[in-house]
Protein backbone atom coordinates (compact mmCIF):
# COMPACT_ATOMS: atom_id res chain seq x y z
CA UNK A 1 0.00 0.00 0.00
CA UNK A 2 1.45 3.30 -1.07
CA UNK A 3 2.01 5.98 1.54
CA UNK A 4 -0.59 8.71 1.50
CA UNK A 5 0.17 12.32 2.27
CA UNK A 6 -2.35 13.35 4.88
CA UNK A 7 -2.81 16.96 5.98
CA UNK A 8 -3.56 16.15 9.61
CA UNK A 9 -4.35 19.76 10.49
CA UNK A 10 -7.10 19.78 7.85
CA UNK A 11 -8.45 16.46 9.17
CA UNK A 12 -8.57 17.92 12.67
CA UNK A 13 -10.23 21.11 11.43
CA UNK A 14 -12.90 19.06 9.66
CA UNK A 15 -13.53 16.99 12.81
CA UNK A 16 -13.70 20.13 14.96
CA UNK A 17 -16.20 21.65 12.52
CA UNK A 18 -18.44 18.58 12.78
CA UNK A 19 -18.22 18.55 16.59
CA UNK A 20 -19.05 22.25 16.71
CA UNK A 21 -22.19 21.68 14.63
CA UNK A 22 -23.25 18.72 16.78
CA UNK A 23 -22.79 20.75 19.96
CA UNK A 24 -24.79 23.58 18.42
CA UNK A 25 -27.68 21.16 17.88
CA UNK A 26 -27.27 19.88 21.44
CA UNK A 27 -27.44 23.43 22.82
CA UNK A 28 -30.62 24.10 20.84
CA UNK A 29 -32.15 20.93 22.28
CA UNK A 30 -31.16 21.96 25.81
CA UNK A 31 -32.84 25.35 25.30
CA UNK A 32 -36.01 23.60 24.13
CA UNK A 33 -35.94 21.19 27.08
CA UNK A 34 -35.54 24.08 29.52
CA UNK A 35 -38.46 25.90 27.92
CA UNK A 36 -40.70 22.83 27.94
CA UNK A 37 -39.82 21.79 31.52
CA UNK A 38 -39.12 25.16 33.12
CA UNK A 39 -40.54 24.24 36.53
CA UNK A 40 -38.42 21.12 36.96
CA UNK A 41 -35.26 22.19 35.09
CA UNK A 42 -35.11 25.94 35.65
CA UNK A 43 -33.12 25.71 38.87
CA UNK A 44 -31.59 22.26 38.39
CA UNK A 45 -27.87 22.57 39.15
CA UNK A 46 -27.07 19.47 37.09
CA UNK A 47 -28.95 20.79 34.06
CA UNK A 48 -27.31 24.20 34.41
CA UNK A 49 -23.88 22.56 34.61
CA UNK A 50 -24.66 20.49 31.52
CA UNK A 51 -25.70 23.56 29.54
CA UNK A 52 -22.76 25.64 30.77
CA UNK A 53 -20.15 22.99 29.91
CA UNK A 54 -21.72 22.32 26.48
CA UNK A 55 -21.63 26.06 25.76
CA UNK A 56 -18.01 26.24 26.90
CA UNK A 57 -16.97 23.36 24.62
CA UNK A 58 -18.86 24.91 21.71
CA UNK A 59 -17.03 28.21 22.26
CA UNK A 60 -13.67 26.42 22.41
CA UNK A 61 -14.33 24.70 19.09
CA UNK A 62 -15.39 27.99 17.45
CA UNK A 63 -12.12 29.53 18.61
CA UNK A 64 -10.03 26.57 17.43
CA UNK A 65 -11.57 26.82 13.97
CA UNK A 66 -10.93 30.56 13.92
CA UNK A 67 -7.29 30.10 14.93
CA UNK A 68 -6.85 27.37 12.30
CA UNK A 69 -8.23 29.73 9.63
CA UNK A 70 -5.96 32.45 10.97
CA UNK A 71 -2.94 30.16 10.58
CA UNK A 72 -4.03 29.38 7.02
CA UNK A 73 -4.42 33.12 6.30
CA UNK A 74 -8.07 32.39 5.63
CA UNK A 75 -9.68 34.43 8.40
CA UNK A 76 -10.86 37.92 7.56
CA UNK A 77 -13.33 40.38 9.03
CA UNK A 78 -16.46 41.24 7.07
CA UNK A 79 -17.17 44.69 8.44
CA UNK A 80 -20.77 45.90 8.53
CA UNK A 81 -22.59 48.62 10.42
CA UNK A 82 -24.60 47.57 13.50
CA UNK A 83 -26.65 49.42 16.10
CA UNK A 84 -24.69 48.42 19.20
CA UNK A 85 -27.48 48.30 21.85
CA UNK A 86 -29.54 46.00 19.64
CA UNK A 87 -26.54 43.78 18.90
CA UNK A 88 -25.76 43.34 22.60
CA UNK A 89 -29.39 42.76 23.60
CA UNK A 90 -29.92 40.17 20.88
CA UNK A 91 -26.64 38.51 21.74
CA UNK A 92 -27.49 38.36 25.42
CA UNK A 93 -30.86 36.75 24.71
CA UNK A 94 -29.20 33.40 23.94
CA UNK A 95 -27.54 33.40 27.37
CA UNK A 96 -30.60 34.49 29.37
CA UNK A 97 -32.05 31.01 30.10
CA UNK A 98 -28.78 29.81 31.63
CA UNK A 99 -28.19 33.11 33.47
CA UNK A 100 -31.69 32.96 34.96
CA UNK A 101 -31.22 29.32 35.91
CA UNK A 102 -28.01 30.21 37.74
CA UNK A 103 -29.58 33.24 39.42
CA UNK A 104 -27.13 35.68 37.80
CA UNK A 105 -28.35 39.23 37.25
CA UNK A 106 -27.24 40.73 33.94
CA UNK A 107 -27.59 44.25 32.57
CA UNK A 108 -26.67 46.15 29.41
CA UNK A 109 -25.39 49.72 29.53
CA UNK A 110 -24.72 50.80 25.95
CA UNK A 111 -24.61 54.19 24.31
CA UNK A 112 -26.97 54.69 21.34
CA UNK A 113 -24.24 54.37 18.73
CA UNK A 114 -23.49 52.39 15.61
CA UNK A 115 -20.38 50.26 15.30
CA UNK A 116 -18.54 48.75 12.36
CA UNK A 117 -17.49 45.15 12.98
CA UNK A 118 -17.80 41.52 11.92
CA UNK A 119 -20.89 40.27 13.75
CA UNK A 120 -19.93 36.57 13.70
CA UNK A 121 -16.38 37.12 14.94
CA UNK A 122 -17.45 39.49 17.70
CA UNK A 123 -20.20 37.06 18.72
CA UNK A 124 -17.54 34.37 19.17
CA UNK A 125 -15.48 36.69 21.37
CA UNK A 126 -18.46 37.72 23.51
CA UNK A 127 -19.71 34.14 23.89
CA UNK A 128 -16.40 33.10 25.39
CA UNK A 129 -16.10 36.22 27.56
CA UNK A 130 -19.62 35.91 28.97
CA UNK A 131 -19.05 32.21 29.59
CA UNK A 132 -15.93 33.07 31.59
CA UNK A 133 -17.81 35.75 33.50
CA UNK A 134 -20.50 33.19 34.39
CA UNK A 135 -17.79 30.97 35.81
CA UNK A 136 -16.16 33.61 38.01
CA UNK A 137 -18.94 36.02 38.93
CA UNK A 138 -20.69 35.97 42.28
CA UNK A 139 -24.08 37.15 41.09
CA UNK A 140 -23.85 39.99 38.53
CA UNK A 141 -22.62 40.56 34.96
CA UNK A 142 -22.73 43.85 33.06
CA UNK A 143 -22.25 44.47 29.34
CA UNK A 144 -21.11 47.96 28.35
CA UNK A 145 -20.49 49.78 25.09
CA UNK A 146 -19.42 53.30 24.26
CA UNK A 147 -17.08 55.44 22.20
CA UNK A 148 -13.66 56.29 23.64
CA UNK A 149 -10.86 58.07 21.81
CA UNK A 150 -12.42 57.21 18.47
CA UNK A 151 -12.80 53.53 19.30
CA UNK A 152 -15.90 51.44 19.95
CA UNK A 153 -15.26 49.82 23.32
CA UNK A 154 -17.38 46.82 24.31
CA UNK A 155 -16.88 45.51 27.82
CA UNK A 156 -17.94 42.56 29.98
CA UNK A 157 -17.77 43.12 33.74
CA UNK A 158 -18.47 40.81 36.68
CA UNK A 159 -18.50 41.04 40.47
CA UNK A 160 -16.04 38.19 41.06
CA UNK A 161 -12.51 38.30 42.45
CA UNK A 162 -11.09 39.79 39.25
CA UNK A 163 -8.18 38.81 37.04
CA UNK A 164 -4.89 37.77 38.68
CA UNK A 165 -1.95 40.07 38.01
CA UNK A 166 -0.50 37.65 35.48
CA UNK A 167 -3.60 37.91 33.26
CA UNK A 168 -4.13 41.67 33.32
CA UNK A 169 -3.16 42.74 29.85
CA UNK A 170 -3.38 45.59 27.37
CA UNK A 171 -2.79 45.38 23.63
CA UNK A 172 -2.47 42.20 21.57
CA UNK A 173 -1.34 38.63 22.22
CA UNK A 174 0.77 36.46 19.95
CA UNK A 175 0.70 32.69 19.70
CA UNK A 176 4.13 32.34 21.34
CA UNK A 177 2.69 33.84 24.52
CA UNK A 178 0.39 30.83 25.04
CA UNK A 179 1.54 28.40 27.73
CA UNK A 180 0.36 24.86 27.01
CA UNK A 181 2.14 23.43 30.08
CA UNK A 182 0.34 25.50 32.71
CA UNK A 183 -3.15 24.23 31.88
CA UNK A 184 -4.27 27.82 31.23
CA UNK A 185 -3.43 28.59 27.61
CA UNK A 186 -5.41 31.83 27.31
CA UNK A 187 -6.63 30.48 23.97
CA UNK A 188 -9.79 32.57 24.27
CA UNK A 189 -7.76 35.72 24.85
CA UNK A 190 -5.55 34.94 21.85
CA UNK A 191 -8.67 34.48 19.72
CA UNK A 192 -10.18 37.75 21.02
CA UNK A 193 -6.92 39.59 20.39
CA UNK A 194 -6.73 38.17 16.87
CA UNK A 195 -10.33 39.21 16.12
CA UNK A 196 -9.64 42.70 17.44
CA UNK A 197 -6.52 42.98 15.27
CA UNK A 198 -8.54 42.05 12.15
CA UNK A 199 -10.53 45.25 12.67
CA UNK A 200 -8.47 48.17 11.41
CA UNK A 201 -8.88 51.65 10.04
CA UNK A 202 -5.88 53.38 8.55
CA UNK A 203 -2.97 52.90 10.95
CA UNK A 204 -5.25 51.99 13.86
CA UNK A 205 -6.17 48.42 14.73
CA UNK A 206 -8.21 46.82 17.46
CA UNK A 207 -6.94 45.44 20.75
CA UNK A 208 -8.13 43.97 24.05
CA UNK A 209 -7.71 45.12 27.63
CA UNK A 210 -8.09 43.11 30.84
CA UNK A 211 -8.18 44.83 34.20
CA UNK A 212 -10.08 44.88 37.46
CA UNK A 213 -12.58 47.37 38.84
CA UNK A 214 -15.42 48.68 36.74
CA UNK A 215 -18.80 49.38 38.29
CA UNK A 216 -19.05 45.85 39.77
CA UNK A 217 -15.55 45.71 41.23
CA UNK A 218 -14.48 42.44 39.57
CA UNK A 219 -12.88 41.51 36.28
CA UNK A 220 -13.30 43.76 33.23
CA UNK A 221 -12.73 42.55 29.67
CA UNK A 222 -12.71 45.19 26.94
CA UNK A 223 -12.35 44.92 23.17
CA UNK A 224 -11.41 48.16 21.42
CA UNK A 225 -12.40 48.45 17.74
CA UNK A 226 -11.48 51.48 15.55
Amino acid sequence: MKDQNIDFSMVLASAVHDMKNSLGMLLNSLDELRSEHEESLGESSRFNTLQYEAERMHNDLVQLLGIYRLGENNLSAHIEEHFVPDFLSEHLARHNPLLQGLGIDVSVDAEDINGFFDEDLLTGVLNNTINNAIRYTRSRIRLTAGERDGYLVIGVEDDGKGYPDSMQHTGTLNFKSLDFKSGSTSLGLFFASSVARLHSEGKRSGSIKLHNGGSLGGGVFEIWLP
